[in-house]
């Protein structure tokens, strides 16, 4: 009897592995079919240590106004505090490369620098739809219960696809990987299957410190951790309010986003550019000049940035930033078009006019300006002026 016990079982975990070859080989072959260019499995255990880690990045007030963070940490930290059935979660890496090397616009303070990953579509909406596709087809095949996440959602994709192989979190705590370096898009797929799990990856940053010392802002406090409040990204496009004065002059011409500590990394020499055309620049986004962004109202804004992650921060704020980049660039040419500025109906475009016309033009010249302009405006606006030296 015992035997036949035994062979049962045999057969039946026999039956169940093979059941797990065939699901998680049709699960990578739909990721190749969708064009991503890595796929590796993990399983829903896999982050022990993310809920620590995650704790004290909060406890350090290194999320700054990013408050969702700690709102959805339990979730966050845990997959299956977000889906208790969870069973494995296939990560998938989809290559953004440049073509060179993004610092290169640095040295071009007439232009304005965006981060590579938004100068073309929404990678969200690109990875999104694939995975969606990958979803039905595998639901149908293994009925299976499944659901996909692209960024917005309270995953730690980061530590998920170093525990599934994709690569390690570097010194910048973002992702590396040894064959596209720091350019890739990460999305998942939780499923209740039961698949086949990849090992995960090892650091391999060594003694290098590449990216911390690329930071213009100084926003690692040590290897392995960042601080939110002083990084480039962070302030441009998460921060909504008034950029504070120290960071100013430090963030040049970065109008959205920062590439300096992924750019510097040595392992990107491996790293081949986008082969997904939407992923490629638009050549109007590769530099555009600073002297046209400042002259975008919300319409155009809106139409410019049609399809772009960019247009998510809005016109304002997105005007903002220009404003800063107008600052730093020394272009007394672009005086005027500040100027015309001044009367918009954002204070926050209007208080950064003032710290970018304080920059550009003449001491006696900015004064009466400022003479002309010193009325009662909202705090933030009334604070520049202070800031100014003026008010």
């Amino acid at each position: 009897m015992r035997t036949l016990i035994s062979e049962a079982t045999a057969r039946e975990e026999d039956k169940a592995r093979r059941r797990r070859e065939k699901l998680t080989a049709f699960v990578r072959e739909e990721a190749a079919a969708q064009g991503f260019d890595l796929c590796r499995i993990t399983g829903s255990d896999s982050i022990p240590r993310a809920p620590e880690r995650l704790g004290a990045f909060l406890a350090d007030g290194h999320h700054a106004t990013m408050e969702w963070m700690a709102e959805t940490r339990e979730r966050r930290a845990d997959p299956k505090v977000l889906w208790s059935e969870v069973r494995s979660i296939v990560m998938f890496g989809l290559n953004y490369g440049p073509e060179e090397d993004p610092r290169g616009i640095l040295e071009k303070p007439d232009k304005a620098a965006i981060s590579v990953y938004a100068r073309n579509r929404d990678y969200h909406d690109i990875i999104k739809g694939r995975l969606k596709e990958i979803a039905t087809r595998f639901a149908a095949r293994a009925g299976e219960d499944v659901k996909v996440f692209v960024d917005t959602a309270p995953v730690m994709e980061k530590p998920l696809a170093e525990a599934a192989g994709i690569g390690w979190q570097g010194k910048h705590t973002n992702l590396v990987s040894r064959t596209h370096g720091s350019w890739l898009f990460l999305g998942s797929l939780f499923t209740t299957a039961d698949l086949l799990l990849d090992k995960p990856e090892d650091d391999h940053c060594g003694s290098c410190r590449a990216c911390l010392d690329a930071c213009p802002t100084a926003a690692f406090p040590a290897p392995y951790r960042l601080d939110a409040n002083r990084c480039i990204s962070y302030l441009t496009i998460e921060h909504k309010g008034p950029i504070d004065a120290e960071f100013r002059p430090l963030i040049g011409n970065r109008i959205y986003g920062c590439d300096d500590c992924l750019a510097a990394c040595p392992w990107n020499k491996f790293a081949a550019s986008a082969s997904e055309m939407k992923l490629k620049a638009r050549e109007d986004l590769k530099e555009p000049e600073i002297a046209f962004l400042l002259t975008l109202d919300d319409p155009t804004f809106r139409t410019f940035f049609s399809g772009s992650p960019v247009k998510r921060i809005g016109r304002d704020r997105f005007i903002r930033n220009v404003l800063i980049a107008a600052g730093n660039s020394g272009d007394a040419s672009l005086v005027e078009r500040c100027r015309e500025l001044a009367d918009d109906p954002s204070p926050a475009v209007r208080g950064m006019v003032i710290w970018a016309l304080k920059r550009l033009m003449p001491a006696d010249e900015f004064l009466r300006f400022a003479q002309k302009r010193l009325l009662e405006d909202e705090p933030e606006v009334v604070d520049e002026w202070k800031l100014a030296g003026v008010a």
